[in-house]
């Protein structure tokens, strides 16, 4: 669903809520964003997405990763959430998926969860020297820098569903 200001400002709440949970999982975070409607702009709208995001717990966090692909898979669901996922990783091209097949068993392996970041725009190779790059992480900073993506691409994918 694809709405400009005015008709998410006058969606029903079922409606926004259902186009927000979408954008990230987290019901408190779709909450938080609709309790502030109406929005004067975008821009409004965005910002409030962004703080509302600042922090996710972790198990907010968790719950937001079982709505995501890993990276350099397909997604095995339908709809914008699916959709979006798809065009986020579209500079992972087969062999970077390939690659990632290995990359993402071993941070499963480490951290307990799957590997999330903001993908969009960055090739394959950018995305799994991050990756490797995060290993070093300990699990608390892990989760909070999952968050962060997190909240990322919650903005990102707002952004395209309110034109």
């Amino acid at each position: 669903m694809t709405v400009d200001l005015a008709g998410f400002n006058e969606a029903t709440t079922a409606e926004a809520r259902a186009l927000l949970l979408a954008c990230l999982a987290v019901p408190r975070w779709a909450d938080a964003v609709l309790a502030a409607r109406p929005y004067a702009d975008r821009e409004s709208l965005l910002d409030a997405a962004a703080k509302a995001a600042d922090p996710l717990t972790a198990d907010e966090v968790h719950l937001a990763i079982a709505d995501h692909p890993r990276i350099g898979e397909k997604p095995a669901t339908q709809g914008a959430s699916a959709d979006w996922s798809r065009s986020e990783q579209s500079g992972v091209d087969d062999q970077a998926a390939a690659e990632f097949r290995a990359a993402n068993a071993a941070y499963e392996e480490r951290f307990g969860w799957v590997y999330l970041v903001c993908a969009s725009g960055r090739s394959g190779a950018e995305l799994l020297a991050d990756l490797r790059s995060r290993m070093a992480n300990d699990p608390a900073e892990e989760i909070t820098v999952a968050g962060g993506e997190l909240s990322k691409i919650a903005v990102l994918r707002l952004g395209k569903a309110v034109a």
